[in-house]
């Protein structure tokens, strides 16, 4: 009797299992969601300043070279600043290797010419699409005296479609540090 009821039991189960067709969900897309920026003014020793982050803090400070950490999209900003004396050639060929060397596995590079006569800043920003690993370089000169450089990295695979959204916010606070950008003299 009791495997009697047993398969009754298992033939009322799938009988009332079916029902509705299985439908698949769509495809889930990971929203990443950054805190608005807040700047402030960062001085480096004697030779420049400008507005940075709130949120990125500054690391491994050397020889005219830091780092602005962005704990919160684990990206690394690296900058380096050197004194110009007669090798600005050098410098410019230097930070558009550095760039180009990513063509490899960049699908684009776009570069964003900056000036800025009134406070003597000059500089160009690339920006990387695709799966390279540093998605904007950038340098910025007086053309007499000072060139710093900038190169971002995430700590990730590079993977430009998941990083996108903390590229585009990277690119803002790039822009700001070079429209804010003042030599001492």
């Amino acid at each position: 009797m009791n495997v009697k009821y047993s398969f009754l039991a298992l033939t009322f189960l799938m009988l009332s299992a079916c029902g509705n067709d299985p439908v698949p969900k769509p495809r889930a897309m990971l929203r990443l969601e950054y805190p608005p920026a807040q700047y402030e003014t960062y001085k480096k020793e004697s030779n420049y300043q400008f507005i940075k982050n709130t949120k990125a803090t500054i690391t491994k400070e050397k020889n005219g070279a830091f780092n602005l950490e962005y704990p919160f999209m684990k990206a690394t900003l690296f900058i380096t600043h050197k004194k110009v004396e007669n090798n600005l050639d050098q410098f410019f060929t230097d930070a558009q290797k550095l760039t180009y060397e990513h063509v490899i596995k960049a699908d684009a590079i776009t570069e964003y010419p900056f000036v800025n006569p009134d406070d003597e800043v000059y500089g160009m920003l690339y920006g990387i699409s695709g799966n390279a690993a540093s998605q904007f370089q950038f340098y910025i000169t007086d053309s007499t005296q000072h060139f710093l450089t900038g190169s971002l990295y995430f700590y990730a695979k590079p993977n430009y479609d998941s990083i996108l959204p903390a590229a585009a916010y990277m690119k803002k606070d790039i822009q700001k540090i070079m429209e804010s950008l003042r030599w001492e003299k």
